[in-house]
């Protein structure tokens, strides 16, 4: 028979254990969205693809320091005018958005300053994160599990007993904390070329640290202490 709440022979113990850790991050995330306007659809459609071509290009040219690239979201607006009983169109808007990541973080600056510099680019991120195979999620949960054990053995000790046996250990959850701050540096960085004339110069950016912290309870019976 097994009791909820435990018995005098067999009393229990309830702890809450935390691991945490602070990582390097592994990757860098950014968006990029291209668009284009004109009163052509043909033409639009055109210098879409040939910005969007320009930014797979530099994108591509980092080659291993980008671990991954994809086009997310295509779409292709027409904007109406009512004019008389009927409506028209009088322009179309069209926008691509790439996700790049990144391992080399050195190249991350001069690639967001060059995409920037773009016509009709914009940059937003860096989103700095954790690989999805990184071993730190694992070691805070090592680490939650260690501290749950030592806190139940101390309560037990306080006691003047032992721990018997482990009833339940559950995940209380994974968090990496608060999500980085993601800045939108794409249109400063295009109005920055336009005065200087030239090329502006790479943006200097500070990989941010992730915190990692995994949460447990545990719930163990303990000997019977001699109270």
């Amino acid at each position: 028979m097994t009791y909820a709440h435990g018995t005098p022979d067999a009393p229990q113990v309830t702890v809450r254990g935390e691991g945490r850790l602070e990582a390097e991050p592994e990757l860098a995330r950014i968006w990029v969205t291209v668009s284009a306007r004109g009163t052509d659809r043909t033409e639009t459609i055109t210098d879409l693809t040939r910005r969007n071509a320009r930014v797979l290009d530099l994108i591509k040219a980092l080659g291993d320091a980008v671990d991954h690239v994809e086009t997310g979201s295509l779409s292709l607006t027409p904007e109406l005018t009512r004019k008389g009983r009927g409506e028209r169109v009088h322009a179309y808007t069209g926008r691509v958005r790439v996700t790049a990541e990144l391992t080399d973080f050195t190249a991350l600056g001069e690639l967001v300053t060059r995409l920037a510099d773009l016509e009709m680019t914009s940059v937003d991120g860096p989103s700095w994160e954790l690989r999805p195979a990184s071993p730190v999620p694992a070691e805070a949960r090592r680490l939650a599990v260690e501290e749950a054990v030592q806190r139940a053995r101390a309560y037990a000790a306080a006691l003047g007993t032992s721990l018997s046996s482990l009833l339940e250990l559950s995940d209380a959850g994974l968090d990496r904390g608060p999500m980085p701050r993601r800045a939108a540096f794409g249109t400063a960085a295009v109005a920055f070329s336009a005065e200087a004339g030239g090329e502006a110069p790479p943006l200097d950016l500070e990989p941010q640290r992730q915190t990692v912290t995994a949460e447990v309870v545990a719930r163990f019976t303990m000997e019977p202490p001699a109270l």
